[in-house]
């Protein structure tokens, strides 16, 4: 026995000396790896250039440790960076990672909710960068995203405050085709869609914009259409910074702006910003507004793998409505309202909380809980009716006043596993959102004055209801994404979505408006499949084919002309499209880029919106659709001091199965589809103040018809067809800025064109009607840094 603990001694007492020389031979290095603005880079990969699979990487504070042995030259690889190698020493390193200029290294989210490069992702994307909204400064939020090739935001500097409609890869309209997402997460419900949610976001918050145009269904769900939107929030600095800022124009507009940011220790960190807007008397009558946001975030690093992120949104908005313009007015440079007391009062509140987990390199799990509750309360001027009487207005009119309410809990949780093999790795999904949606419209009298038309007062009939119901929204759904590279230059990706609605409508005065309660299901998978070929680190092109869907909206459901009271809701199908796309992205230096895209969109029980007889709106399905079109877009840095970009569409978007009451528009062009869309931009900056840029900017929409084919009549009473015949639009603007301080400028449409920002033809009036789109004005800020 004392023999065999001897053995037993001296097998230990090797083990012991093998460890001893191992760990004699090896030397621990540390550091911290930094972008150029000194903020910490998490997940780094830090591989010794010879072995590769030795290696380790940063933490959330962008700090690692590796144990070598005699070799110690690593190669640093970050996803957006340009990849550095280096001879670690035995102190304490600092590295510092370049932003990586090339158009295919380009870092994007919206995808598929995680970090990809461009030349991963078969669709048309395009990112607004930190710099590019920096550096623009805009006054409205359509300066920036209508930079994007094929995006149109329609909304009016002097008019609209902030309200909206939008065109991608369709006509300008307030149909759910677009979604918009905030840090990758939807701001609205579906079945609640609200052509104007983005009055409902914080634009002092937003760090980039991504807009991915085409349907993504397979990954967001519905209403990604004609292009999902998705505003990525600025995250805590590691240093205190510190803003306030003033802006002032002379359309009656004042803005007021505070942010500040820090890590208050190495896992904690805030970032708050908001701002209050506020216009009065400005040159279109019935067009005060004033709107107050704030967004407040927290990132709180649990751990080394952990993150625990918080976002809180608070949003109150009300504003003036002053309606259209009629064709007299807008072409006399009228802009009195007709309107006196419409208006729109917006509350929106949000809270995000996002749970990050890293378990490996190779597996990592999101789950996000999100509540919101907002109200929206209108006196719509689009709702109003006047009354005639022999061709003369009576005095007296109709309207209403309605309130829109909901509460949603949404889950959402997301995992990604990477696989050795081929570089594949699998995206799986699931979610739940749930909402209960309160409304109730009141009809109220409207007094009219006979000469000149304005609606001076109304008075509310207490006690009676045009619409008075709850619905309870539910949408559940999973999916999942596959990539694999089968050769290095070659990235598959296929996808497949599956989502269930459930509308629980209660008409609670249904013995006397509105139909019978009623319950609603909608089912519908959404696959997608696109390939990437990239021919080198400067040329890239995919294809790909993707589904999309957009179930009805509540109140295309329940508010309908043709609903007798207690009778069947409106029947309505949800609409489904196919597209088809084509596209490459080319950058062979710093100073070019250029990036393409072809697509083919097919609808199916399209959702159109039609007047009937006394100029009430309703919505209805119409057989199917087409829109085809090129997207195209570069920039150029064709000297030290000059750059230009231009993005441009060329596109075309028809009716291909429709009747409307008998008559056929079958085989004929949309209506407000502008076939060109283009912006392009100067920018120059002089040698001797490189403080300074001052950038020039040209904005085309084409024409486009106002109505269907042959629905305007001429003053002889014939048919025809109405047009806008689109306009050229020219700003200037100037920026100016040192360490501490940032002084812009902008005079917009500076040869005071007359345009309009839409045009839409009215039936019941017989004439075409406008949103004007801004005089010659002048617009001032600026920004201290603290």
């Amino acid at each position: 026995m004392s023999l065999f603990f001897s053995k037993i001694k001296r097998i230990f007492n090797l083990g012991f000396l093998f460890v001893g020389m191992v760990s004699y031979g090896q030397i621990t290095y540390t550091g911290i790896v930094v972008d150029q603005d000194k903020q910490p880079l998490s997940g780094v990969e830090i591989r010794l250039e010879k072995y590769p699979s030795i290696g380790t990487t940063s933490d959330f504070q962008g700090r690692f440790k590796i144990d070598l042995e005699s070799e110690t030259q690593v190669k640093i690889t970050h996803l957006g960076y340009k990849t550095l190698i280096l001879t670690l020493s035995e102190k304490f390193t600092t590295i510092i990672l370049e932003l990586d200029s090339e158009l295919l290294n380009e870092v994007v989210i919206s995808a598929s909710r995680e970090q990809q490069s461009r030349r991963d992702i078969p669709g048309a994307i395009s990112v607004l960068s930190a710099t590019t909204i920096e550096n623009t400064k805009t006054v409205e939020l359509e300066q920036l995203v209508n930079q994007v090739p094929g995006v149109f935001m329609s909304a009016s500097t002097v008019a609209s405050n902030e309200e909206h409609m939008m065109a991608v890869r369709s006509p300008i309209t307030t149909k759910a085709l677009f979604l918009y997402l905030e840090d990758g997460l939807p701001i609205r419900p579906t079945a609640v869609f609200n052509h104007n949610a983005l009055l409902e976001m914080n634009g002092t918050s937003f760090q980039r914009i991504e807009v991915l145009k085409g349907p993504s269904s397979s990954i967001y769900g519905s209403d990604a259409i004609g292009g999902s939107f998705n505003f990525i929030t600025k995250s805590p600095s590691r240093d205190f910074r510190s803003s306030v800022g003033f802006e002032i124009n002379d359309m009656g507009l004042k803005r007021y702006e505070l942010e500040m940011s820090q890590f208050t220790n190495e896992d904690f960190g805030f970032y708050f910003g908001g701002h209050y807007v506020e216009r009065k008397n400005g040159p279109m009558a019935h067009s005060d507004y004033e709107k107050f946001a704030l967004t407040f975030k927290t990132v709180h690093h649990l751990s080394n793998t952990t993150t625990w992120t918080n976002v809180i949104d608070l949003i109150d908005y009300r504003s003036d409505s002053n309606g259209d313009l009629s064709t007299e007015d807008y072409k006399n440079g009228n802009y009195e309202s007709d309107q006196t007391f419409t208006e729109r009062v917006a509350k929106s509140f949000r809270f995000r909380s996002t749970l990050s987990k890293t378990w490996s390199s190779k597996n990592k799990t999101n789950l996000n809980f999100i509540f919101r509750n907002n109200e929206l309360g209108q006196i719509p001027f689009y709702r109003i009716t006047q009354f005639k009487k022999d061709g003369q207005l009576t005095g007296k009119a109709i309207g209403e006043i309605n309130s829109d309410k909901f509460r949603s809990i949404v889950g959402l949780i997301q995992h990604k596993l990477n696989f050795d093999f081929k570089k594949s790795s699998l995206i799986l999904g699931a979610s739940l959102d749930y909402t209960p949606q309160e409304y109730i419209a009141n009809p109220i009298d409207i007094i009219v004055d006979t000469e000149t038309g304005q609606n001076l007062d109304y008075q509310l009939n207490p006690g009676k209801f045009i619409l008075n119901y709850t619905a309870d929204i539910s949408n559940y759904a999973g999916y999942l994404q596959y990539e694999i590279s089968p050769i290095p230059a070659l990235k598959i990706t296929t996808a497949l979505r599956y989502d269930k609605f459930e509308y629980n409508y209660n008409n609670l005065i249904e013995t006397s408006a509105g139909a019978k309660d009623t319950y609603s299901t909608y089912n519908h998978f959404s696959p997608k499949l696109g390939v990437n070929y990239n021919f080198s680190s400067t040329l890239g092109t995919y294809t790909s084919y993707s589904n999309g869907f957009t179930p009805p909206q509540a109140s295309d459901l329940y508010r309908n002309n043709f609903v007798e009271t207690g009778g069947n809701i409106f029947e309505l199908k949800p609409s489904t499209y196919h597209n088809f796309e084509v596209g490459g992205y080319y950058q062979p230096s710093f100073k070019f880029k250029f990036d393409l895209s072809l697509y083919l969109l097919n609808g199916e029980n399209t959702l159109v919106s039609l007047r009937d007889e006394s100029d009430n709106f309703f919505n209805a399905n119409i057989g199917s659709t087409q829109s085809m079109g090129i997207e195209y877009g570069f920039k150029y840095q064709f000297l030290p001091q000059f750059s230009i970009a231009h993005n441009g569409s060329f596109a075309s978007h028809r009716y291909i199965d429709f009747f409307d009451r008998g008559v056929d528009y079958s085989h004929t062009e949309m209506a407000a589809a502008p076939k060109i869309l283009g912006q392009s931009r100067l920018n120059y900056t002089p040698t001797y103040l490189n403080e300074l840029t001052i950038g020039l900017e040209y904005e085309l929409v084409g024409g486009y018809k106002t109505s269907f084919e042959g629905q305007a009549v001429t003053n002889e009473n014939l048919p025809t067809t109405a047009t806008y015949p689109g306009h050229h639009v020219f700003n200037l603007s100037a920026l100016y800025r040192t360490k501490k301080i940032e002084l812009w400028g902008h005079l917009l449409n500076v040869f005071d064109t007359l345009y309009a920002v839409r045009s839409s033809y009215n039936v019941f009036r017989k004439e075409n009607t406008f949103t004007v789109g801004s005089p010659r004005a002048f617009h001032f800020g600026i920004k201290y840094h603290l």
